[in-house]
């Protein structure tokens, strides 16, 4: 063989040897690596649950940043002597379509409005309770009212053929 070719296949076995190496090396060290992990994990002691001397939160209601309804903060509140944290601030939304007039936290579900009372002109409808945000307090059942809206009586119609049909005699008696 020339002393060519043999250079040649020379560099190339040892190429091949390093590449072999160096993914035998690797190896090691990923299975190193794996092992000190979970020896780390085995070792560390288990963490005591502590229970806390502090009370439950109680909330304030949901205050809006502007107008009536939307985005808005609520307070929170707790006791406790070893308490790292007895007030906190979070967000809150109130609902632009419920009723604001039984509290903006509470959602509710209404029957079909009353036959309208003549003697106080209004009429009346009641609703369950369907929702409480935040634990509000809310009432079981509401009850609405609003005016009946114009009462008008009704008066004895001709049907329009009739007074066309008149109409037609008076042009032709003239």
């Amino acid at each position: 063989m020339a002393p060519h070719l043999w250079n040649i296949l020379t560099r190339m076995k040892r190429q091949q040897e390093q590449k072999y190496t160096a993914v035998l090396f690797a190896f090691i060290f990923l299975l190193a690596a794996v092992s000190t992990t979970e020896a780390g994990k085995k070792e560390k002691p288990e963490k005591k649950v502590k229970k806390s001397d502090c009370g439950e939160w109680q909330w304030s209601v949901c205050v809006p940043t502007s107008g009536d309804c939307g985005l808005g903060t609520r307070e929170g509140t707790r006791t406790g002597v070893d308490c790292k944290q007895t007030m906190k601030t979070q967000r809150c939304k109130i609902p632009c379509n419920w009723k604001k007039q039984f509290g903006a936290e509470c959602k509710y579900q209404f029957q079909a409005w009353g036959e309208c009372d003549l003697n106080t002109a209004l009429k009346t409808r009641t609703g369950n309770l369907k929702r409480a945000l935040h634990n509000a307090d809310c009432q079981k059942t509401v009850t609405i009212s609003k005016p009946c809206g114009k009462l008008t009586k009704s008066k004895p119609q001709e049907p329009k053929k009739k007074k066309k049909e008149g109409k037609k005699q008076e042009k032709t008696l003239e």
